[in-house]
């Protein structure tokens, strides 16, 4: 990795939004998904993926899902379970009730919150399997009380045929009973406008490829989406008392994700980034997807070298990174100058991973800087709200003319007279005109 000054470090993150190959060709695919229904979904699914589906087995059984236990190990499943417990408790605490507030007028406001009553979750089958990222989704849907959860994933999972039993496993342990076998921007189109094998949802959420990202884009409004997701990334901002070694990992923890994720070191210390940078090139010759994350940090990965660690924030508040690390002497003295960042690891012993996999929080993460507006997956995702206005005769009539006289500042005449009628009604003592 190289090692640079803030000065020499472009800032500057672009955004990908696909080439003009790739937006045409989702474009035709989402058309046709809404055209065809079926047809073309299974049309797309056999020249992507070489799987033949039909209306008989694009669903995946209750059979197959028990029987991919038989493909995992015991340590899997309670590890599996484990986290579950951690990330359903963490959410938990998220949930919110409906309220009204009484008015000694009578009048009564308040917020009704209601869970959506159909979720669509994308589980990609592309690079590698994601089991941790089923329940990311599906437990957040589940503790906001969705009641219809549909997973779809690719029929084939890391080139190999057949969905990994890892994610079976993982839908099962979550409760998830409704799956099926397509990926890609069709499985997308799919969820937003429904077919004849798979009903419509009213929310799609869950990473995939570029194509899936676009496929997201151009549904969106008729369903709502999560967010786009870009390549994964991580920030660590580190002084002079953090071990080499353990920075390394977790930069190369987030660079074998894709030849597109972004590493990134941000430190006050030249010795330790010179002793990050051998380390990294140490365990990058280690890895079993050397390859993907070798490219990752030569193409996307960096050392900057700031003054001082409040510069350094300077640098993480401009990034806005996916994930930050601060590993500090005092690490919680740095954190309230923390901006923008999705999640924010605190410490030498809180590696990413840790928060990726088991400790509650959710991986689902705005990227490429997004974290300037946006927030990770949580209950709130799967929940929609509606205003409750109870209006007592007592308040129209104190407060009609204010009313009236904001309508007929914005020529809304009808709106004006809709309040005016009420009050000139009760003036007469509750008779109607032409009474």
């Amino acid at each position: 990795m190289k090692v640079q000054s803030s000065r020499d470090f472009k800032l500057q993150r672009d955004v990908d939004y696909g080439t003009p190959e790739q937006n045409k060709a989702v474009k035709q695919i989402v058309a046709d998904i809404k055209q065809e229904g079926d047809a073309a979904l299974f049309r797309y699914t056999e020249k992507f993926d070489g799987a033949r589906l039909s209306r008989d087995n694009v669903r995946v059984t209750q059979e197959e899902l028990q029987a991919a236990y038989e493909h995992v190990e015991e340590s899997f499943v309670s590890a599996i379970r484990a986290a579950a417990d951690n990330i359903r408790a963490f959410h938990a605490r998220q949930k919110r009730n409906s309220w009204m507030d009484l008015q000694p007028d009578g009048t009564i406001l308040g917020q009704i919150i209601r869970p959506l009553q159909r979720v669509g979750v994308y589980v990609p089958g592309g690079k590698a399997s994601y089991p941790s990222s089923v329940l990311m989704n599906v437990i957040p849907a589940q503790i906001a009380g969705v009641p219809e959860i549909v997973m779809v994933t690719p029929p084939a999972t890391g080139g190999k045929e057949g969905i990994d039993p890892y994610i079976l496993v993982a839908a099962a342990e979550a409760g998830v009973n409704e799956i099926y076998r397509v990926g890609g921007a069709q499985a997308v189109a799919a969820l937003a406008f429904g077919t004849e094998s798979i009903a419509p949802v009213d929310k799609i959420c869950g990473p995939g490829n570029i194509y899936v990202a676009l496929a997201k884009r151009e549904v969106y409004g008729a369903v709502d989406i999560d967010s786009i997701a870009g390549p994964s990334e991580i920030v660590v901002l580190a002084d002079d008392t953090a071990e080499p070694a353990y920075i390394a990992a977790d930069l190369l923890s987030q660079a074998e994700h894709d030849e597109m994720a972004s590493a990134i070191l941000v430190t006050a210390s030249q010795a330790l980034a010179e002793a990050v940078a051998a380390e990294v090139e140490r365990q990058l010759r280690e890895l079993p997807r050397e390859a993907i994350a070798r490219a990752s940090v030569e193409n996307y990965g960096a050392i900057i070298v700031v003054e001082t660690l409040e510069e350094g924030i300077s640098v993480v508040n401009r990034l806005a990174p996916e994930h930050l690390e601060i590993v500090a002497q005092d690490p919680m003295a740095l954190t309230g100058a923390v901006q923008n960042a999705g999640a924010i690891f605190l410490g030498p012993y809180s590696s990413e991973p840790v928060g990726d996999y088991f400790a509650g929080p959710n991986h689902i993460i705005p990227t490429n800087g997004t974290a300037r507006f946006s927030s990770p997956v949580d209950v709130d995702d799967f929940i929609k709200k509606s205003s409750l206005i109870y209006y007592s005769k007592e308040a129209l009539l104190r407060d009609g003319k204010t009313i009236i006289e904001l309508a007929r500042r914005e020529g809304l005449e009808a709106h004006a007279r809709a309040v005016e009628i009420r009050l000139e009604n009760e003036a007469k003592g509750g008779e109607a005109d032409g009474e």
